[in-house]
Order: structure tokens, then sequence, then C-alpha cells
């Protein structure tokens, strides 16, 4: 349900709905064993580690959130707190080092934060639907929290209550996966309905990029700050490395029209027009570059439109497809095959390890640095 690196010592933590947190060091064989093998007292459903203070925090199935410290060897773990944070399952943990705050989202479609010092309830908000996703900006203590719903959720903590900022919504599905670029100040979500955005929250101009590179829904979302390439993993096993570092244009909306915005021929239901042309009613498409409502013979070709998000080939009216450059199909974006249905990732960019998880239970540590550079 979580694996996280362990920086310094070549190590890995993964917790289970098996109920054990394990911690596993490489010997000097090259093989991974298990330094620690601990049991809790529930199913593990998340968690979040601190490498500067080697502070576990494990949400699990019951509502409580379990703290540890481990020992500078990675040998032991001793508990610190329990939270009863939730009536249901944890779905999301976070520890805030900088405010000495643990944020949580559970099964019970509450957002709360407890204070790590006191272990108190600090305050909470109750969501549209079960959080999915959950990123902290500590410079302004924005949180995002995504949801099953759709729905992207903005508060602001302050040490005793939370405000409501905003919400919004640009998938047909659930949100699976939050990434938050302090630095650029830009949000990614992950959906069920395979596409990425990108929300550009400090332009304050409402842009929102769709990336479309994944057939199956999108689990996890890495960022790489310090190159700007997004890591996206999906269901089928799909680990996409975006090069974000490049001018990438809104997708237009779609125009609405009763007939072909190209050669005039009514659509379907323009009954109207389809009786004093004597014509047959055609099916409405549109064209994924310049937005126009137009009929499948006007609209015959395909092609990759990158910097618009589209690495795989979409529908384009004929002109667009005409005035589309070899330059401007290049891809953004390189595609990897992880072979296992991910469901959990970890990117260590100081090493440029990432690390993921998969509903095989096998955990892979993959060396990105040939593409993440």
């Amino acid at each position: 349900e979580g694996v996280k690196r362990v920086p310094k010592e070549e190590g890995v933590i993964s917790v289970s709905e098996d109920r054990t947190v394990r911690v596993w060091l490489k010997r000097d064989s090259g093989q991974y064993w298990p330094s620690i093998y601990h049991a809790m007292p529930s199913p593990c459903s998340c968690m979040s580690f601190n490498p500067e203070t080697r502070r576990l925090s494990i949400g699990l199935d019951n509502g409580t959130i379990s703290e540890f410290i481990l020992s500078d060897d990675y040998n032991k773990m001793t508990p610190v707190k329990n939270y009863q944070a939730h009536q249901s399952r944890v779905t999301m943990v976070l520890f805030v080092l900088e405010l000495e705050w643990v944020l949580s989202t559970g099964q019970d479609k509450q957002f709360a934060w407890h204070c790590s010092e006191s272990g108190e309830r600090l305050g909470g908000y109750r969501t549209s639907a079960v959080a999915s996703g959950l990123q902290f900006d500590v410079e302004t203590r924005h949180v995002f929290i995504g949801d099953h719903s759709g729905q992207v959720t903005i508060l602001k903590l302050e040490q005793e209550n939370c405000t409501l900022v905003t919400t919004f919504r640009g998938h047909t599905g659930g949100v699976t996966a939050l990434c938050w670029d302090p630095v650029q100040r830009v949000l990614f979500s992950g959906s069920s309905d395979h596409s990425v955005i990108m929300w550009d929250i400090g332009g304050r101009k409402g842009t929102a990029i769709e990336l479309q590179g994944h057939n199956d829904k999108v689990q996890a979302l890495s960022y790489a700050q310090h190159t700007r390439q997004l890591i996206s993993c999906g269901g089928d096993g799909g680990i996409v490395v975006w090069n974000m570092d490049v001018e990438r244009q809104e997708t237009p909306e779609w125009l609405d029209s009763d007939s072909c915005q190209k050669c005039d021929q009514p659509f379907f239901w323009n009954f109207k027009q389809m009786w004093d042309s004597k014509k047959i009613g055609l099916r409405q498409h549109h064209c994924r570059k310049c937005g126009k409502a137009v009929c499948g013979k006007c609209s015959s070709k395909r092609s990759s439109i990158p910097l618009m998000g589209f690495e795989f080939e979409v529908r384009v009216c004929d002109s667009c497809h005409e005035a589309i450059t070899d330059e401007e199909r290049a891809p953004t974006a390189t595609f990897h095959d992880s072979k296992h249905n991910i469901v959990h990732v970890h990117f260590d960019a100081t090493r440029g390890w990432l690390l993921t998880s998969g509903t095989d239970k096998v955990i892979k540590l993959w060396d990105m640095t040939p593409v993440v550079s």
C-alpha cells in the first residue's frame, strides 16, 4: 500500500494490507533483506516518511495513524504516538516537518490535520467525496485535495482553522493522484479518465494543460523538479516521462455548430437544413487542434500534437493536418513498460531512482537517470 526509498542507505520501506511494515536493506551480496518486520494491529493503507527525522507515519484501515521513529541503522522502529484521525480507512497521510503537522484524508470523507508535537487534532474539513490525492505547499499553507468525484479542493490552513480557497474540476473521471511543484507553482492531477492535467495555480490565469499519454487510468505521479520532468504511471504498467520544460498550449474549447464548419453539410439533428438541401445528416466530430465542429470526411486524418499534450494520434481537420509541421509532431515524452500494474510510486530525485509497487506484490527499483536528466 506504500513504498519509499531510504536515502543514504540502500534501502526500501514498504507497508502492506497484510498488516506488516518492512524495511529492506541492501546486503553486500547485492540482495535486499528485511531488517525490520513489524506487525500492525490493522491493515496498512498509506504512509509518509521524513528522512531528516526518520519519522514514519502509517495510515491504517481502522482510521488510526501510527507514528514511529526509525533507528540510525534502520534496524529498529520505536513507537511514538497514535492519532485517532478518522472513522474509517486512512487514504492519505502527509507529515509536514516545517510546521510539525500531520495531514490526512480518510474514507469518512474527512480531511484532518494534527499537531505532531502534542498529538491533538487542529481541525478538519469535509470533502465532497473520498480523497485520493493530497499535496501541501509549505510557503502559502495551501492544501490540495483530489477526490473520487473528480474535484480538486484548495484549502488554506491556519494553526486552528481552515478556509476554502477554491474548488475546480477538469477530469471526466475521479482524481487518482496529485503532485505539486512549489517552484513553478503548478499542480498536476492524474485521473481514471487516463489523462493528466497541469493546473497553473501560480499564474492566476486559470490555464489548464491536458496530457494524454496513457491507455489506462493514471495511478501515480512524481515530479523531478531539477529537470522539470513529470513521471506518470498507469494501471497498464506504462511509465511516461513528460518534458515540462517546453512551452505547452491549452486545448481549444470545442465549438458548437449545426453543420460542418468546413463543408457546411448538416449534422443529423439539423432537420431543417437536411430537408432544405435534401442531404443526409452527418455525425459531428471535433478537430483537437482548432476545436471546430467537423464532419467525418473533413476530419479523416490523424496526428499527434505533443505540445497540446496529445502524444498519441488524434482526430484533426484536414487543414490543421496540413499545417502541423514535423517539428510540432516531435514527442515531448518517453514511454516505458514496467511490466506490472502499478499501484504506488516513489521518486528519489537525488539518485534518479524510481520505486514502483504493483498489484502483483512486487516492488521494482528503476534507475531513471538515462531518461530523467
